[in-house]
């Protein structure tokens, strides 16, 4: 298990400023639409990852985080899969020199999680960013 999780979800939550949201949504009734924009209205940059879209919420989507230039300066990949999906993005965060990677509620992959830390990646597993900033 991943330790020192509350001190990453506090700084990913106050140090970063660009998100992917991987499998963002653009219909504004599912989470990953939901989280986005509220992401958004809390003065984050949101890049949207999405190969059947082209943009949500104002933003130009990418069909995978490997496909956004580096320029647009990725810190935070948040994690909208179903976890037998999330070790990929996990490690297109990785190679993509993102600085976190953040697994939503129920999204569990222990050994990305691993590999991300071992990266030298701050991890956050099964939460939800609404719920956190909540709490800050």
């Amino acid at each position: 298990m991943i330790t020192g999780m509350d001190e990453a979800v506090r700084d990913l939550l106050t140090t970063t400023r660009t998100w992917a949201v991987v499998g963002c949504s653009p219909d504004p009734g599912r989470d990953s639409h939901r989280i986005a924009a509220l992401l958004q209205e809390r003065g984050f940059r949101i890049v949207p990852v999405n190969p059947a879209a082209e943009e949500i919420l104002g933003e130009r989507c990418y069909p995978s985080v490997t496909a956004i230039p580096r320029d647009v300066g990725v810190e935070v990949v948040d994690v909208f899969r179903r976890s037998d999906a999330a070790g990929r993005h996990v490690d297109e965060a990785i190679s993509s020199g993102a600085v976190g990677v953040w697994l939503q509620l129920g999204v569990i992959d222990e050994a990305a999680a691993e590999r991300a830390s071992a990266a030298g990646l701050k991890v956050v597993m099964d939460r939800c960013p609404a719920i956190e900033l909540a709490r800050a």
